[in-house]
C-alpha cells in the first residue's frame, strides 16, 4: 500500500504464497488478515476494497497482512474452487498469528467466504477476535455462520452479489447487515465511507 509495505513469500499448501505486510506507526495491538476477491475474476491482494479494509486496520493499530491466493501474482498453485483457498488463508494465519495479540479476519466478496470459513475452523481451538465481511459472496459460495459481533457491509446496488442473497444468509443468524445506499459491489466513490465504517467498528471492539 506504500513504500513501507513488506512483501514476502511464506510456505503454503500448494507452494509459496505471496504476502504483503504493513506495520502500524506504534506497537501493533492486533493482527488482521485480509482475503481478496475471486481469483478467476481479477481478484488480487491489491484490490482497492482489500487495501481500504487493510488501511482501516492499520489506522486502528493492527498489523495488516494481505496475500494472493494460489495461482495469483507470485503465489504458486492453481485455482481450487474455494477449498484450497481456505487452506491458503489458514497457512497465512498460522504464519502471522501472534499469541500475544488478537487476530482479526476480513474478506471482500469471495474473500468474505474464505474469511468466514477460516473463522469457523478456528472457532473451537483459538477463535479470532473479530470478523469483517464486505460484500461477501453469499450467492455462489457457502459462507459460514459467523459470530454475532461480525461486521457485514453490503452495497444496496451490488450487481455481483445481490443484497438479497446476503440478507437471506444473515436472517437465520439474526445478524445485522450495514447497507450502503446506492453503492455497487466495488464501492466506487464510497471507499472513504467504507474505511470509516471498518475503522469505527475496530475502535469499538
Amino acid at each position: 500500500m506504500n513504500s513501507q509495505t513488506l512483501r514476502q513469500p511464506i510456505p503454503g499448501p500448494a507452494g509459496a504464497l505471496q504476502c504483503a505486510i504493513d506495520e502500524p506507526a506504534e506497537a501493533a495491538r492486533g493482527v488482521m488478515v485480509v482475503c481478496h476477491p475471486h481469483p478467476l475474476h481479477g481478484g488480487t491482494m491489491d484490490n482497492k476494497v482489500v487495501q481500504t479494509v487493510a488501511r482501516a486496520g492499520l489506522q486502528r493499530g493492527l498489523r495488516t497482512v494481505r496475500f494472493n491466493f494460489r495461482g495469483i501474482g507470485e503465489s504458486a498453485g492453481a485455482w481450487d474452487e474455494g477449498r484450497g483457498e481456505v487452506d491458503d488463508a489458514m497457512a497465512v494465519i498460522a504464519a502471522f498469528r501472534d499469541a500475544a495479540l488478537p487476530l482479526w479476519l476480513a474478506g471482500f466478496s469471495f474473500g468474505g467466504y474464505v474469511a468466514s470459513q477460516a473463522a469457523a475452523r478456528l472457532a473451537a481451538e483459538a477463535p479470532a477476535a473479530g470478523l469483517v465481511l464486505v460484500g461477501p459472496a453469499t450467492r455462489n459460495f457457502p459462507v459460514a455462520q459467523v459470530p454475532e459481533d461480525t461486521l457485514v457491509i453490503h452495497g444496496e446496488a451490488d450487481d455481483v452479489v445481490p443484497l438479497q442473497a446476503t440478507l437471506d444468509w444473515a436472517r437465520p443468524q439474526a445478524l445485522p447487515v450495514v447497507v450502503v445506499p446506492g453503492v455497487g459491489h466495488f464501492f466506487h466513490g464510497q471507499l472513504p465511507l467504507l474505511k470509516s465504517l471498518v475503522a469505527r467498528h475496530l475502535a469499538a471492539a
